[in-house]
């Protein structure tokens, strides 16, 4: 399993032959330096950088790009080499943004030369810097691990480079940025061939919350592009190789940043919906097709039209691709307006340049043929864009009723006839996914299980997308009931017995919003109230993580003692800090950071401004979990071209029994299996 890395966080790398894949929404440059065992850089021979890209065991890119591929063989490296630190720096002098604080996280991910991933760092927390050590591989005792670092400079390469020991850091900042200036690529590529009624052709790409998560390929009007993953290398780069990834933008594992694309299917071929992950092993059941379509005409659409061995991974698999899909000719739509924009910008700077022009109807002429071409291009885009939305929305209608459980939302009539599963689903929806220029078309928001990450319930004060303020107790009361709706759908869709909920309610506020899991009787004990149950619970969950560590660790999985529950454990946190001391939150950070290796998940329901007086010390708690929101909040953002996807929290319907419905079934066949 890939691990997901916090600031801080080391992992033991089994492979010496690796590649790093980089994304950053926008155009970054990526270099890295070799350090001795005291993490000095020796000289500038130590560099690899554009205008020097190739080290022994070490290649980086030639130019800035959105996305990158390094190559690393550390088996390569000479003796003395003890540290290898992977940089980003924003390129001085381009028409971009001076600071990473106004782009989307940079994600990076650590895979093998087969594009399975060993471990990830989405960087969050940067604001004025504009150059960051994102990752280090370090030689320890003779085996090599990967650190997630996230080290931020506001000065850019050459504070980085004089951080690291170089004498010559200003010069060699100097030379860097020289070598991208002249080499400076557009991360950008021209759509994707259509067929020949006008269709998309959709293509396997991976995305990332992300959450979340990395460059795909677009389509649109003419003069449209958008980001699309290439390799750096040339003909180095394999050809279609693809990287698992794990959760939408924002999710539990962030997108492969660099994964290249495959050859798009020849005109008229099949749509290949699969998912990356899923593309292993021998070739899976064929998916249903969908009836041949008249000429000039769309196909219709076929719930589970994707590849997978199951019902259930063809419909995820469907998802994942409507999700990219969109993600691509929203893109492609967003580059055509931006082109026609600067297009109309530089048309009336040239026509109005001399000033005999501005004097007359000359000007006048021009300004209003520059608009209409304008308008045209716009229009364009727009038709295309709607031609692709209306496509997606026949396919969402077909998919959305046919869901399972697991992936359907509470109004799902598939709900009414919900009986507790045999085995653990794929995934489960924690919520919609939609962008500003089509509120109405919804993708489901899929998390892979089991979470490889906590939830945190934001129940902070803020503006609402419409400019409206919720009262904060009823801002409250939502974050709570968004939290028991999750509860009880991660209760629904595990076997009987597998999954246990645990509730810390210092205050006891959140009595009114429990009543469903305390009186249909699925929490695995009364919610703790006051310190000592605050206490108590973080104890035995916290011996449960090590007893469950010392097993595993020893090779005796299998001889855990008698009372230890093996289930699935999630631990609903509400009114944090009251009622913690220093100790209970160095235990919830416990939970947070190992956790969820072993079993144990954090759900926090909290306002980040109440913790305030911790200062820095709880940064990498809400870090490490995953932000949801209870009113819909544009806060999720994918690694592909930056898309900023409002998240909508999945509701049960006002008024509605089903949730008491499926948790009283949860209870009543849980009893039988004791």
């Amino acid at each position: 399993m890939a691990a997901e890395l916090v600031r801080g966080q080391n992992h033991p790398l089994s492979q010496v032959r690796l590649e790093i894949r980089v994304a950053a929404g926008k155009p970054v440059v990526a270099a890295a330096t070799l350090g001795d065992e005291h993490g000095r850089i020796q000289g500038v021979e130590w560099v690899a950088h554009p205008g020097t890209p190739t080290l022994p065991g070490l290649e980086v890119s030639k130019q800035a790009a959105a996305d990158h591929r390094l190559a690393v063989d550390l088996g390569a490296m000479p003796e003395a080499v003890h540290r290898v630190s992977v940089l980003l720096a924003l390129p001085l002098g381009a028409d971009g943004p001076a600071r990473f604080g106004a782009v989307a996280a940079p994600f990076v991910a650590v895979t093998g030369l087969d594009g399975t991933e060993v471990a990830s760092y989405t960087i969050t927390g940067l604001d004025a810097e504009s150059a960051v050590v994102a990752l280090e591989l370090y030689r320890r005792q003779g085996a090599w691990k990967v650190r997630a670092v996230g080290q931020g400079y506001a000065g850019g390469l050459a504070e980085l480079l004089t951080d690291q020991g170089l004498p010559q850091a200003a010069h060699l900042a100097g030379t860097i940025n020289e070598a991208v200036a002249h080499g400076l690529a557009r991360s950008v590529a021209a759509p994707p061939p259509r067929t020949p009624d006008g269709d998309r052709t959709r293509q396997t790409a991976t995305p990332a919350l992300g959450p979340e998560g990395s460059g795909p390929t677009t389509q649109g009007a003419p003069g449209a592009v958008a980001p699309q993953p290439t390799s750096p290398y040339g003909t180095q780069g394999t050809p279609g190789a693809v990287a698992p990834q794990s959760g939408f933008p924002g999710s539990a594992a962030p997108a492969d940043p660099a994964a290249t694309q495959p050859a798009a299917p020849a005109s008229g071929g099949p749509v290949d919906y699969s998912h990356p992950r899923r593309q292993t092993g021998a070739p899976p059941q064929p998916a249903p097709t969908a009836p041949p379509a008249p000429p000039g005409e769309h196909a219709r659409p076929v719930a589970g039209d994707a590849t997978g061995w199951s019902m259930e991974e063809r419909l995820y698999n469907q998802v994942w691709g409507m999700f990219e899909d969109l993600a691509r000719t929203m893109a492609a739509y967003r580059s055509a307006v931006d082109f026609a924009d600067s297009r109309m910008e530089k048309e009336l700077d040239q026509a109005l340049s001399d000033p005999r022009s501005r004097i007359g109807g000359q000007g006048d002429a021009a300004r209003e043929a520059a608009q209409a071409k304008h308008a045209q291009l716009v229009d364009q885009a727009r038709a295309a864009l709607d031609r692709d939305l209306a496509q997606l929305a026949a396919e969402s209608d077909v998919v959305e009723p046919a869901l399972p459980p697991a992936f359907a939302g509470w109004d799902n009539p598939v709900w009414h006839g919900y009986r507790v599963p045999m085995e653990i689903p794929m995934a489960v929806r924690l919520g919609d996914l939609h962008l500003p220029e089509s509120p109405e078309l919804r993708v489901p928001m899929l998390v892979r299980l089991p979470l490889e990450r906590g939830l945190w319930i934001d129940s902070g004060g803020a503006e609402s997308l419409d400019g409206s303020f919720t009262d904060s107790h009823e801002l409250r009361r939502l974050a709570l009931d968004t939290a028991v709706a999750h509860a009880a759908r991660l209760l629904a869709v595990y076997p009987a017995g597998e999954f246990a909920v645990h509730v810390i309610d210092p205050a006891g506020s959140a009595a009114q919003a429990l009543v469903p899991l305390v009186h249909t009787g699925v929490l695995a004990a009364p919610p703790a109230v006051g310190a000592a149950g605050v206490t108590d619970v973080l104890t035995r969950l916290t011996q449960r993580v090590d007893l469950v560590q010392m097993a595993v660790r020893g090779g005796a999985a299998d001889s855990l003692p008698p009372g230890v529950d093996t289930a699935e454990q999630l631990l609903i946190v509400n009114d944090f800090p009251h009622g913690f001391d220093d100790r209970a939150v160095t235990q919830l950070r416990y939970l947070a950071d190992e956790g969820p290796s072993v079993g144990v998940h954090l759900m926090m329901v909290a306002d980040r401004e109440d913790a305030a007086g911790y200062g820095p010390l709880l940064d990498p708690l809400w870090r490490s979990l995953m932000r949801l929101t209870p009113l819909p909040d544009d806060h999720l953002a994918d690694p592909w071209v930056g898309h900023a996807w409002t998240y909508e929290p999945s509701l049960v319907p006002l008024g509605s029994q089903v949730l008491r419905q499926v948790l009283t079934e949860v209870a009543t066949t849980r009893t039988k299996f004791r």
